[in-house]
């Protein structure tokens, strides 16, 4: 029967790859792959020998139709993403909504994303957030963050190691040096790290020690008065 697995794969330790996972990878007809090259190591290591395809973001609008017609016909297909669970700012979404749009059964397995951790690790409140991902790197920004100074659940936002430090100063900008901010880095790696504290304090310590590696940043809520 037709179905479209969305398999989450590790952020970084591959002991976080579940059972469950490996099954369905190596049961599939195809595996959709962000980077082949990259996948094709993971598949390696746990020894799965299905074909892959290529699936990211600069084609994903070109092959959704054909892959949609290969599961009409009977296909099973997993995706995944270079890391953590696809759709989560990754390639996934459009595939997907083409599926439920095709009534084409759609199957997500629970496993590894990066802002869960780091959400649960911050020390902030967690019983209400928002996943804001990347934020607009030009055009947008400063409205988002304008909007995002009044919000009061704690914020996730998805940070490349370069603009970190940019990122932070914004928040001391837009939403005052004492917000409180938990940045975490290479989350399940060797050389994992979080720090914590108010946004300017937080920024200090990147100032003098830039930071490297997948980086995810939570912020806390305004504060109701």
């Amino acid at each position: 029967m037709s179905k479209l697995y969305i398999v989450p794969t590790p952020i970084g330790n591959l002991e976080d790859m579940t059972f469950r996972a490996i099954k369905v990878l190596k049961e599939v007809d195809c595996i959709l792959a962000e980077d082949t090259r990259n996948s094709g190591k993971l598949l390696k290591h746990f020894e799965i020998g299905t074909h892959m395809q290529s699936h990211h973001m600069h084609n994903e609008h070109k092959t959704v139709e054909g892959l949609i017609k290969r599961l009409q016909a009977g296909e099973t297909i997993a995706l995944i993403s270079d890391a953590g669970t696809p759709a989560i700012s990754d390639p996934g979404f459009l595939l997907t909504r083409a599926c439920v749009e095709n009534n084409i059964e759609v199957e997500c397995l629970p496993g590894a994303t990066a802002f869960v951790p780091a959400l649960v690790n911050s020390g902030l409140p967690n019983d209400k957030f928002v996943f804001e991902g990347f934020l607009p790197d030009k055009k947008g920004r400063q409205t988002r963050f304008l909007a995002l100074a009044e919000e009061v659940r704690t914020m996730i936002f998805y940070v490349s190691p370069h603009k970190l430090n940019k990122t932070l100063a914004e928040f001391v900008q837009y939403f005052g040096a004492e917000r409180q901010v938990s940045v975490s880095r290479e989350l399940s790696k060797l050389h994992e790290e979080t720090v914590r504290g108010n946004a300017a304090d937080v920024l200090k310590h990147f100032e003098v020690k830039p930071a490297k590696g997948e980086i995810v940043v939570v912020v806390g809520g305004k504060a109701l008065k």
